[in-house]
């Protein structure tokens, strides 16, 4: 293992400060881990070498003259191919744009270069993000570090991957449905996403450039790390309002409270009866609350009152529904894509489990979409917003499971999923722990928690209120210190 690859990327840029290492010298360390392994992950789909070399040398130049870009000044990064980068290629893993060059960067892209970050290149993902594994049509399927054999996740499986494989010390990822926590769950990172319209997202697809910009609502722009600690460094670099997304609200950040561990009162959930989770996960969620409790926390089996699953799901698939209806062109490959989805989750897997998670039930609205059926979503969001809201005022956090199941063997898009010999449709496996928290707004940090027996990672949602990540974060740290650190997989 590289002591290098595998640095933090506070701590790189410490290195780099302080000149114990040069920017050149870290660049290298990370350009030969990607050769030796990139090969077999598919983690990154464009690498810019020459770009990141001569920027490396700028930083190194930089210092010498005594001048500092910023708190990543020379640190190597990669960016999720979902957000547009200045004279990089970016794709969405979608073939009309395979050859696409945006003039400029996304929001979140710009700064983070103006922190000094050295962009590495691009990592791969789900088509559109459109999936929970991360495979399209331009590049090969992104592989799980841990087993090649297994998904790394989606959409953002590169970018999980890439972290996880120390090919990458830092990246950005996108959340609507679970596309930065149940990779980071599957390949064993830490995951943010943050509140609602907390970043910008401008810059960023699958709104397809020249598309109105429709995906207002619930989806987030997030990160990928080894620590989180460069979680928190990302955020605040990351977050606040833009002149161009207007909608993203001038709020100042948070200060945490402070509260040590004995005062913090943490609710914790092993499993929803309506999905239960593999045997490996409940039993690491049981480990953790079990340690906490000794830790001095006061932790307590809760759910929500008047949480109705079903309910919910079909709310959030709704608002999936109306948001997402013009951000793409409608042309056959798509239609046809869309309909093979829909097909399998209304067909494939347990028939009460297909209940929850049947697309087929949102044709109403992808086929007559009607301008009063989105104003009377968007109020029945409101309720549910402040309903969670008023739940979770009482509790510091709320840790539960990120997906029914941990990392999978690789398969074709959206076919169900075996858990300890019961088949779950895809979308209720991997998106009925996340969807929820995006329905809703609050933000919540993945953490891993443990290994399942064939040595799997397995993460654990910790959500917190709303417009409070620096609190979230803060009470995530201290849970970190007795949970556990990351681990990297095996060979790298």
């Amino acid at each position: 293992m590289s002591s290098l690859t595998f640095a933090c990327a506070h701590q790189l840029a410490r290195m780099i400060r302080e000149h114990e290492v040069s920017a050149v010298e870290v660049l290298n360390a990370y350009l030969n881990q990607i050769a030796k392994h990139n090969s077999r992950l598919n983690a990154i789909c464009t690498l810019d070498e020459d770009n990141a070399r001569a920027r490396a040398r700028l930083a190194d130049e930089a210092l010498a003259k005594g001048e500092n870009w910023g708190v990543l000044h020379g640190v190597p990064i990669t960016i999720k191919d979902i957000f547009e980068t200045a004279g990089l290629r970016t794709t969405a893993g979608y073939i009309p744009l395979k050859d696409y060059v945006p003039q400029l960067d996304a929001t979140v892209v710009g700064r983070l270069r103006a922190a000094g970050a050295v962009i590495l290149g691009k990592t791969n993902m789900a088509e559109l993000a459109g999936d929970y594994q991360s495979t399209n049509s331009l590049f090969p399927r992104v592989n799980n570090p841990w087993n090649l054999d297994y998904t790394a996740g989606g959409s953002s499986g590169g970018s999980a991957a890439a972290v996880a494989a120390g090919l990458s010390s830092l990246d950005l990822g996108n959340d609507i449905a679970g596309s930065v926590r149940q990779p980071a769950h599957f390949c064993g990172v830490y995951g943010l996403k943050p509140t609602d319209r907390r970043i910008s997202t401008a810059g960023q697809i699958p709104e397809v450039p020249g598309m109105p910009v429709c995906l207002r609502q619930m989806i987030t722009v997030g990160c990928f790390a080894r620590s989180l600690e460069d979680i928190r460094l990302c955020f605040k670099l990351i977050t606040g309002s833009d002149i161009r997304r207007p909608d993203v609200p001038p709020i100042p950040l948070d200060t945490p409270s402070g509260k040590l561990l004995p005062n913090l009162k943490i609710a914790w959930s092993d499993e929803w009866a309506e999905v239960p989770v593999a045997s490996d996960i409940r039993s690491g969620m049981a480990a953790i609350a079990q340690t906490l409790s000794q830790a001095g926390v006061q932790i307590e089996s809760w759910r929500p009152k008047n949480f109705d699953l079903s309910k919910t799901l079909n709310l959030y698939g709704q608002m999936a529904a109306y948001i997402n209806i013009y951000a793409q062109p409608i042309d056959r490959y798509n239609v046809r894509r869309s309909l093979k989805q829909i097909f399998r989750t209304a067909t494939q897997g347990d028939k009460e489990l297909r209940k929850l998670g049947d697309f087929s039930r949102l044709l109403p609205e992808l086929l007559n979409p009607r301008l009063k059926g989105y104003f009377e979503v968007l109020t029945e969001r409101d309720h549910f917003i402040a309903q969670m809201d008023e739940a979770l005022e009482p509790w510091d956090a709320w840790l539960c499971p990120v997906a029914a199941t941990p990392a999978f063997t690789h398969r074709p898009a959206w076919s169900a999923i075996d858990i300890d010999g019961k088949p779950y449709p895809h979308a209720v496996a991997n998106g009925a722990y996340a969807m929820p928290f995006n329905l809703s707004g609050h933000p919540v940090v993945v953490m891993t928690i443990g290994q399942t027996q064939n040595g799997l990672p397995i993460g654990m949602q910790v959500v917190g209120k709303r417009w409070r990540e620096m609190e979230l974060l803060a009470i995530a740290q201290k849970l970190d210190q007795v949970i556990g650190k990351f681990q990297s997989p095996s060979g790298y």
